[in-house]
């Protein structure tokens, strides 16, 4: 059966939550601390929907208390339903856990004091950590890091395909869009809004396209700005960013400014990123 199930665990405050978070950025159903009486009735669900849930990540660790003696049979079920799975255990060293605690201020799941919970933690999950197929110490490790590692661990080689960018285009007079991550201004071009020819036609018409692309200064701008983002693009996956917002803006946002996404889009597409394009005030000042 071609389902990708992976078992989450490890030692409190080692990263569990972040792999969760970073499984579900790659399309993942994730599932938080579910008891575990309850994993083989998801186990035959995942079976009756292979479609919906082709690929899971599921946590196990202390918080199961006594019923961590169940993982063995949450194995036999997983294996009676021709199911591949792996067991990912985030380990840490002791003193960077501590140190952790101590800086988030947060309490230990065990409820001990944090040496002794981290002792027992060690002993409750020492059948998880032998059954591991991947071991990762996080006790160095930043986000970007991990993320990383997680990514070859399920086989992803496309390192472009683990960023999502959003190109959009916007007019000034209504505001810079919020989420934006990078924010250019090409208000510098001639505007073909005080052309009569082109007033009412925008970034997408050829009229409009061969006006800009005759100006030597777009010219300059989109391969300058094309080589930034090349440059720039694998640092921002290498941090872990999932997402990124490119706006582009202009006046009104209806000819220069979609032009330039448009552009900026087709070029992006071509080195093979995860794109989506949206002129927000295209249809504005009619």
């Amino acid at each position: 059966m071609n389902i990708n199930f992976y078992i989450v665990s490890g030692m409190s405050g080692a990263g569990k939550s972040q792999a969760l978070k970073i499984f579900e950025d790659f399309g993942f159903v994730c599932v938080d601390n579910m008891p575990l009486s309850m994993m083989e009735d998801f186990i035959k669900l995942c079976v009756k929907n292979p479609k919906q849930y082709s690929h899971i990540a599921a946590s196990i660790d202390s918080r199961a208390g006594q019923y961590l003696d169940k993982f063995e049979h949450i194995k036999t079920v997983l294996k009676k339903n021709k199911i591949k799975y792996k067991v990912l255990f985030l380990n840490c060293d002791d003193l960077t856990l501590i140190k952790r605690y101590s800086e988030t201020r947060l309490k230990h799941p065990l409820r001990k004091s944090i040496p002794q919970s981290i002792a027992l933690e060690r002993k409750m999950l020492k059948n998880l950590f032998a059954d591991a197929d991947e071991i990762i110490d996080t006790s160095s490790m930043t986000y970007g890091e991990l993320k990383s590692s997680i990514s070859k661990i399920i086989g992803l080689s496309n390192d472009k395909g683990q960023i999502i960018i959003s190109v959009i285009s916007f007019g000034y007079k209504y505001g810079i869009p919020l989420d934006a991550d990078i924010v250019y201004d090409v208000r510098f071009l001639e505007n073909p809004n005080y052309v009569a020819s082109l007033k009412f036609k925008t970034g997408k018409d050829k009229a409009v396209k061969d006006y800009i692309l005759k100006q030597k200064n777009f010219k300059k701008f989109i391969f300058s700005f094309c080589k930034a983002l090349e440059s720039s693009l694998p640092g921002y996956i290498s941090s872990g960013k999932s997402y990124l917002t490119i706006a582009v803006g202009c006046t009104g946002g209806r000819h220069r400014s979609v032009f330039s996404a448009q552009e900026i889009a087709k070029f992006l597409i071509s080195n093979k990123y995860k794109v989506s394009i949206n002129h927000r005030d295209i249809l504005r000042g009619k």
